[in-house]
């Protein structure tokens, strides 16, 4: 619910460089340095399969904040919502990170086109020619579609992102009403690429790790996993944001309020779906489903999944539930901060056990990596958002966002 009224003052917040002060410049640094002492290990101990998996899993860590704050932008207008008119440039700018994640798939796509198949297994032509059932999937996993389609999620992911980033940032100048009508009859057929473009990504780079597996909801999974990830760092910007006393006057604790609905929602979604293609798999009982299970509930895996079953979900649960957390800016962060670290452990949890089956123990190599990805990431970030205002200053809605109560 809105009131209407009175015009509200709008602050100007400036540029995420402007208020991130040497956050873009440490970020490289540690994205550097992360990644160069990741291969070092990796050099020192022969475990280049632990590198790569742990790069792909770092990489999809990522690429899931952006992936949701795309979504949140395209439902935000198809929906016409005004609540968000005071956080959406924060999403927006979230978006940007795909410029950066194209650049850091190239080590991927390289591999997979000079023919490894450390990663996927599919990639090797005699393995696929004596398994009738890797053989059978080769009309859809070979380098070439498989790079074709690659491009084409990140073509359109880019262009989305821009288009949105850019039309609203114009609308900063113009107030232009009919900029946002234009956003809005684009995101109908966007969210339909979207839903397309981020399941068949998932498919390619996290299903088809195991290519005798077969998952018909690895993209919802995927999905959910995403919307959780980016309503986390949401909530941790609206923070930092707070805290160095800029938004103060525009995010208030009703926006808090939606942002910890919509957190505490999406983490039920994930719930949801996770045991719902656990339990298919259960009662079925087919072979190529159970063994992916198996390695998963085995070797002391299983810790890892009972983890997810308390940590990613009756925990935050219970401590997100309330009405007085999610208002509170220091409760609300911490429950963020918690299950963004679960949204990390979620991705492991789905790629590692390919390459590590006997043990789900974490090294060097895998916090180096995270070190090396999530550091050029937002450094990207911040570069590229150089010349965007923090907030969409003349958004027609606007004023009903600052005016946002909730029931």
């Amino acid at each position: 619910m809105a009131h209407h009224g009175h015009t509200l003052p709008v602050e100007e917040p400036g540029t995420l460089e402007q208020n991130s002060g040497q956050l873009g410049t440490l970020a490289l640094y540690a994205g550097v340095a992360g990644l160069l002492l990741a291969v070092i290990i990796a050099a020192v101990s022969g475990n280049w399969a632990r590198l790569q998996f742990s790069y792909l899993h770092n990489f999809t860590f990522a690429l899931s904040i952006s992936l949701g704050a795309l979504f949140f932008v395209l439902i935000q207008h198809i929906t016409r919502a005004g609540w968000s008119a005071v956080v959406r440039r924060l999403a927006e700018i979230l978006t940007n990170g795909f410029v950066p994640l194209v650049v850091m798939f190239l080590p991927i796509l390289f591999l997979v086109i000079s023919g490894s198949d450390t990663l996927f297994l599919w990639n090797n032509p005699e393995v696929a020619s004596h398994d009738p059932l890797l053989n059978h999937k080769q009309i859809y996993l070979n380098p070439t579609w498989f790079t074709i389609r690659a491009v084409a999620y990140f073509a359109f992911w880019i262009l989305c992102a821009r288009f949105y980033l850019m039309t609203s940032a114009r609308q900063d100048k113009t107030g232009d009403i009919q900029l946002s009508l234009k956003m809005e009859r684009y995101a109908a057929v966007s969210l339909i690429l979207f839903a397309l473009s981020l399941t068949f990504a998932a498919i390619d780079w996290i299903m088809s790790l195991d290519p005798r597996w077969f998952s018909t909801i690895i993209g919802v999974y995927y999905f959910a996993n995403a919307n959780v990830a980016f309503y986390a760092t949401l909530a941790i910007m609206v923070f930092m944001a707070n805290r160095n006393g800029v938004l103060n006057q525009t995010v208030n604790a009703e926006h808090r309020h939606d942002i910890g609905k919509l957190l505490f929602g999406f983490n039920c979604f994930w719930a949801y779906i996770a045991f719902s293609q656990y339990l298919l798999y259960w009662y079925a009982n087919i072979p190529e489903e159970t063994m992916w299970y198996m390695r998963r509930q085995e070797n002391g895996w299983e810790v890892i999944s009972m983890l997810l079953i308390v940590g990613h979900f009756v925990i935050p649960f219970l401590g997100l539930m309330s009405r007085t957390v999610k208002r509170n800016p220091v409760q609300l962060t911490s429950w963020a901060v918690f299950l963004l670290v679960m949204c990390w452990i979620d991705l492991y949890w789905l790629i590692i056990p390919e390459v590590s089956p006997e043990t789900p123990a974490f090294g060097l190599i895998d916090i180096f990596s995270l070190l090396g990805v999530v550091g050029l990431f937002t450094f990207g970030l911040v570069k590229l958002s150089a010349d965007f205002n923090l907030l969409a200053v003349k958004d027609p809605r606007l004023q009903e966002s600052l005016a946002f109560h909730n029931i």
